[in-house]
């Protein structure tokens, strides 16, 4: 007889990412890699396009740094994606749309070539993470402050979109426009939404919002 639990069917997923070469298995939690493109995509723009792109890019950043360390290269396509091309264009939009004025104080050049040249034991020790910053600062911060687990910045929009009706109205409106279009299946978009109400509407809600925001940056650029 065969028992399966949520810690069982975790660790599979951990040992098959695992053997996953770098950079590419850090893409493992992105949601469209969770999903074979034919299934994503119409057929008339994936033949328009190159899925293996995306995956290029990241593999010749990652080749790009000029070390040997994981840790180092890691934190090297961090840099270049998650911060460059993510995080710092949303925060310096959104502030700048709001007339505020915004530092980045550990991005300040010296500290950032001083941060590269911290040797890799020293940045992550066992499966402590950020381990020479929290000893860096532990004279200066609350140990509340250091001993705090991650926490992330997303939206929990799916849940809003449960409680907000005109939200959902727009979402709605969003994803039927969206499906004229033919980038996407239709039948991924009737999935996405019926998992959303059935299942997990935090995570299916991310995916929601993506397309929604697609969307309407295709209507404000007055794409047809």
């Amino acid at each position: 007889m065969a028992f399966h639990t949520p810690f069982l069917g975790k660790l599979k997923s951990y040992i098959e990412q695992a053997n996953i070469p770098l950079p590419d298995r850090m893409e493992t939690y992105n949601f469209l890699h969770r999903t074979p493109a034919g299934e994503v995509l119409h057929p008339d723009f994936l033949s328009d396009i190159d899925t293996t792109e995306p995956l290029t890019n990241l593999r010749e950043v990652y080749s790009r740094a000029r070390t040997e360390s994981i840790v180092k290269r890691m934190l090297f396509l961090d840099l270049k994606f998650t911060l460059a091309d993510n995080d710092l264009r949303k925060v310096n939009r959104m502030c700048e749309a709001a007339g505020v004025d915004v530092h980045y104080p550990l991005l300040d050049d010296n500290i950032v070539d001083f941060s590269a040249r911290i040797p890799s034991q020293y940045l992550m020790r066992r499966f402590e993470i950020r381990s020479f910053f929290r000893r860096a600062v532990a004279d200066f911060l609350a140990p509340e402050t250091l001993g705090k687990s991650k926490h992330g910045f997303g939206l929990p929009f799916g849940l809003w979109l449960n409680e907000h009706h005109r939200l959902k109205e727009l979402a709605n409106e969003s994803l039927s426009s969206l499906r004229k279009r033919n980038i996407l299946n239709p039948y991924y978009l009737d999935d996405i939404i019926k998992n959303h109400q059935t299942g997990d509407a935090a995570y299916y809600g991310v995916m929601i919002w993506i397309l929604m925001m697609l969307e309407q940056w295709l209507q404000a650029r007055k794409y047809s």
